[in-house]
């Protein structure tokens, strides 16, 4: 019974969305004026800064240099990424795209059979002549070509930035016609409050607050969705439909969630935002959430222009996140992307997605941390032996200090990192992403489509090791690779990552390491002087009893077998692989997790107990183990405020 299937939490390993994905076809768009050449004979020379670049590709294209730079933020954060490719098929700083023809990896899940047109790397290289190995590999030539595309888009000439916002929205989603304006919205947005960063690749890009710029107005959507009015959202139905359309209408057989009444008084209580990536084209994700057969999260946002479409009622319950106790109290937002490629999350995809979170949890009092905000990867197993194939997106290239800072939630609360800590502080881990490159491998291989992984790329993780010292191994985690003695670099092994936002409890302070209590056993994490990563932070803590010689951890929190009614089943709980030993501490990041059940196995609700949330009275916290969320049970453990 697939119903039965997907409450198990069943998993294929593996990062965001995994299916056997169709070929889709996108609308053919030509340039909207003749243009007979761009001149970019200037790049290709290796010698022009990055900030330049702009103001070159500005005089040759007649873009005005400062909405040049402002949409290229957008698209990038003016990130080069030579080389690499957008879950959208797009390349460099502008984000120009060069889809290949061919769903063709292997294993389902590829680019788009797309329109040659609407590539607008290859317009590009039609409008300057450039060779598309540069315009996809080289910066220079990049912005060149991409301020050619998007001056092929503008209706005359104008040296006035309010005069392009229909080019720039257009430019937003690969020139497709017909789009939402709420990109441009974003680019005014940047120009009006101005930007300045130092790339991935160390290039520094200032531009300008133009505070008189005028900001385009976003249409309200035509369909009812719930998103911030500053969102222009489209509604696409995730369906509730029988697998068989003649089945009785108390089948178990449907797809693709369930109803509830999760912001009402029927339950259960929303208290998470899960963050997915979809490793597959915006539209091969639209199309998965519209089958029935398939899996059902709340919304998909898109990567180029960080367009929201809603698929489900906050009210029901999506199937998305391979653990009913968190589907139950969760809303799942897919981000088009790839967990496997350096950088391709935009930043007006960032921005959109951050409204709308943000929305959300004011609506629906989630908090806004890094406890109830969380990744797929930091969802927990449910069952022993089940941990090893949880997925693990959006993966360590998702930016979580400036999603959270776009959140107005920042990591730390602002509060300076130090280096003066002592055992028993609990501290929160803040690495930083800009200059934070590791050792990553295997990045093709875990999310096919992603290229290669790229050396010294931001990630958003500080590594833990077995001793004080770089050149010690990587701790072990005993639930994602079972039977070693170490983690390894390969990109999806999150075994010996302590991510931005994690909360430790500190075991021993030696020189500029800090021994950190982790999966069960310590970890050692550098926290140098000149630079040190730790927040410290008040927080309960949670430790085995007294006399104990060990306490168990869960992946839910399941009410006691006394709580449940006569016609609904108990649902037994078992430890996962983790053990709390005598010793060691581990923060609390909820005193109050609701301990419940929800069950829902008909397709109308009608079989007996069916749709009742059974609340019990046992207590759990939740707490920071490793790199998840995982449950205690008071009973079990001594709680230290």
């Amino acid at each position: 019974m697939k119903n039965a299937f997907y409450r198990a939490g069943a998993l294929v390993a593996g990062a965001g969305l995994v299916a056997a994905l169709a070929p889709t076809a996108m609308a053919a768009s030509q340039p909207d004026r003749a243009v007979v050449s761009v001149d970019c004979g200037w790049a290709q020379q290796g010698t022009v800064r990055l900030q330049e670049a702009f103001t070159l590709s500005a005089g040759a294209s007649g873009v005005p240099v400062s909405l040049l730079k402002a949409v290229s933020y957008m698209e990038s954060r003016w990130d080069a990424h030579p080389g690499e490719a957008s879950a959208d098929g797009g390349y460099g700083p502008m984000n120009l795209t060069a889809q290949a023809t061919e769903a063709s990896n292997g294993k389902g899940v590829g680019p788009a059979r797309t329109a040659e047109s609407t590539q607008t790397a290859r317009v590009a290289q039609r409008l300057t002549g450039l060779p598309l190995a540069a315009i996809k590999g080289e910066a220079d030539a990049n912005i060149c070509a991409g301020a050619a595309v998007l001056a092929s888009y503008q209706e005359g000439s104008s040296s006035d930035v309010n005069d392009w916002s229909g080019a720039v929205a257009r430019y937003g989603t690969a020139g497709s016609p017909g789009n939402s304006d709420s990109f441009a919205k974003q680019v005014y947005t940047t120009l009006r409050e101005g930007q300045s960063r130092v790339t991935a690749e160390g290039a520094a890009v200032t531009l300008k607050a133009r505070p008189n710029v005028a900001v385009p107005t976003v249409a309200p959507s035509a369909s009812p969705t719930d998103c911030p009015r500053t969102l222009s959202c489209e509604w696409l139905p995730a369906p509730y439909e029988k697998d068989d359309p003649n089945a009785p209408d108390d089948t178990g057989s449907y797809g693709n969630h369930d109803i509830a009444d999760r912001t009402g008084k029927g339950g259960p209580k929303l208290k998470y935002i899960v963050i997915h990536d979809t490793e597959a084209t915006y539209d091969q994700s639209i199309n998965l959430v519209q089958d029935p057969t398939y899996l059902g999260w709340n919304y998909t946002i898109r990567s180029s222009d960080g367009h929201v479409a809603q698929h489900m009622d906050a009210k029901d319950v999506g199937w998305h996140a391979g653990n009913w106790y968190v589907n139950m109290h969760s809303i799942g937002i897919e981000h088009e992307g790839k967990a496997g490629n350096p950088g391709w999350f935009t930043e007006a995809m960032y921005q959109n997605s951050a409204s709308l979170v943000r929305y959300l949890g004011l609506e629906y009092q989630i908090p806004l941390d890094r406890a109830h905000v969380i990744g797929h990867g930091e969802v927990p197993g449910t069952v022993y032996g089940a941990t090893r194939n949880v997925h693990w997106d959006p993966g360590p290239y998702w930016d979580w200090e400036h999603y959270f800072d776009l959140l107005k939630e920042p990591i730390g609360d602002q509060q300076p990192a130090t280096t003066r800590l002592s055992a028993g502080d609990t501290v929160i881990v803040r690495p930083g992403y800009e200059g934070n490159g590791h050792t990553l491998t295997q990045c093709e291989e875990q999310s096919p489509g992603s290229g290669d992984c790229v050396a010294d790329a931001p990630t958003n993780f500080a590594a833990l090791r077995q001793a004080p010292s770089e050149s010690a191994p990587l701790v072990s985690d005993p639930a994602v690779r079972p039977g070693t003695t170490e983690g390894s670099t390969v990109v999806s092994d999150v075994s010996a990552r302590a991510t931005a936002g994690d909360k430790l409890v500190v075991a021993e302070v030696r020189g500029d390491w800090v021994k950190v209590w982790w999966a069960g056993g310590p970890a050692w994490v550098h926290n140098p002087s000149d630079d040190p990563i730790l927040v410290k932070r008040d927080a309960a803590t949670v430790s085995v009893k007294a006399g104990a010689e060990s306490a168990p951890v869960y992946g839910r929190a399941y009410p006691e077998p006394e709580a449940y009614p006569e016609t609904i089943a108990y649902q037994p709980i078992s430890p996962l692989e983790y053990t709390m030993k005598p010793g060691q501490s581990y923060a609390v990041t909820d005193l109050t997790p609701v301990t419940d059940y929800y069950r829902a196995w008909s397709f109308d609700g009608s079989i007996p107990g069916d749709r009742t949330d059974v609340v019990g009275q046992d207590r759990y916290y939740q707490i920071q183990l490793a790199h998840r969320m995982v449950f205690v049970r008071a009973a079990d453990v001594e709680l230290h405020r």
